[in-house]
């Protein structure tokens, strides 16, 4: 099947900005981003740029995605915690590359059209609730995985409890636009060994703000 010349040149730009790993790649290749966009954004899918979704929410950018799931390390035998499911573009490109997906919005709106895209697509490997996020979904816990889609002030403990020995998580850090660093938590028997990936922006992990 021919690449849509749109596709290999957000393909090309994605590889350019980091991205190398081919799995990620593929799985947001085949991946139709204009299912997850509103009204005259659909057209923009191949941007590589955040677009609105609604309730003052976006879909990320794509090259941020693809480096949050490259450095997340995801294998077909990882179960995986999201938290912040948003428009489901980010949950529909860690699904074919993940054996479990849990994720969690508190948006109920949001939730319900990202369903509504993950049942078009036919993916089945998600399991999604409305609710708080800071709280993970400790009856699933242990995650080998969790990826965190809002900025936090530090390593949120709650989830970095749910993570399972030798988990990695991936969380932007730093409230301030200016400042914030996406982070690569491992977790060790010891604790927890951080490396920052790069600056980033994402909106603010709520339960976080109001805690600080």
């Amino acid at each position: 099947m021919t690449l849509d010349p749109r596709m290999g040149r957000l393909i090309l730009e994605l590889r350019q900005g980091g991205v190398t790993d081919a799995r990620v790649l593929a799985a947001i290749e085949k991946l139709p981003r204009s299912i997850f966009l509103i009204g005259p954004f659909k057209d923009r899918w191949d941007e590589n740029v955040a677009l609105p979704i609604g309730h003052h929410q976006t879909v990320s950018q794509p090259l941020i995605v693809g480096l949050m799931t490259q450095a997340l390390d995801v294998t077909d035998r990882h179960k995986v915690l999201e938290i912040g499911t948003g428009s489901g573009y980010q949950a529909a490109v860690l699904a074919p590359l993940c054996r479990r997906l849990y994720t969690i919005e508190r948006h109920p709106a949001l939730l319900k059209d990202a369903e509504r895209c993950f049942k078009k697509l036919k993916i089945n490997n998600v399991t999604s609730i409305c609710g708080d996020g800071a709280l993970g979904w400790h009856e699933q816990a242990p995650f080998e995985r969790i990826l965190v889609a809002a900025a936090a002030p530090d390593v949120p403990p709650v989830l970095f409890e749910q993570l399972a020995i030798n988990g990695v998580m991936i969380v932007p850090i730093g409230l301030d636009d200016d400042d914030q660093q996406l982070t690569k938590v491992t977790k060790t028997a010891d604790g927890a060994v951080t490396e920052e990936l790069g600056p980033t922006r994402f909106v603010p992990f709520v339960d976080c703000v109001s805690n600080v």
